[in-house]
């Protein structure tokens, strides 16, 4: 019984954790990710109290699609600046939610996407960006 117990456990702590962005610890640990995987990096920079950007964490950033998207082909960092948390100057917008997509070095590779996006649109804006990583990676 006690494994049988363990066994579910376990699955339920799977299948919670793969419902779920895994956003990295800060800035600095995402490129440090991003340069170990060699992966693009998807940094958000996000407040607590905008409307779209509360838009975006509830609708898009919940779909399985993006989820299981992101946690594959990206390294996510989401930095919220009414918590204080780091922002490079480079980076900043006047609006939030401002959707970088960045190489490892955290150099971006457009301009940022400003407001929030449904999912669809989004899934089509993480094809373009894996497309063009993959490609400069082959140079």
């Amino acid at each position: 019984m006690y494994k049988i117990f363990m066994y579910l456990l376990l699955i339920c702590a799977v299948s919670l954790n793969a419902s779920e962005i895994k956003w990295a610890e800060d800035y600095n640990a995402g490129l440090q990710e991003a340069n170990k995987v060699n992966k693009p990096v998807l940094f958000v920079s996000s407040r607590h109290t905008c409307r779209y950007c509360i838009q975006l964490n509830e609708t898009t950033f919940k779909d399985k699609r993006v989820i299981k998207e992101l946690n594959r082909d990206f390294v996510s960092v989401i930095s919220y600046s009414d918590e204080d948390d780091y922002l490079p100057k480079e980076l900043w917008q006047p609006g939030t939610p401002a959707i970088w997509f960045l190489l490892p070095s955290g150099e971006p590779m457009y301009q940022p996407l400003m407001g929030a996006m449904g999912a669809d649109s989004f899934l089509k804006a993480l094809s373009i960006v894996r497309k063009d990583f993959n490609e400069g990676q082959k140079k």
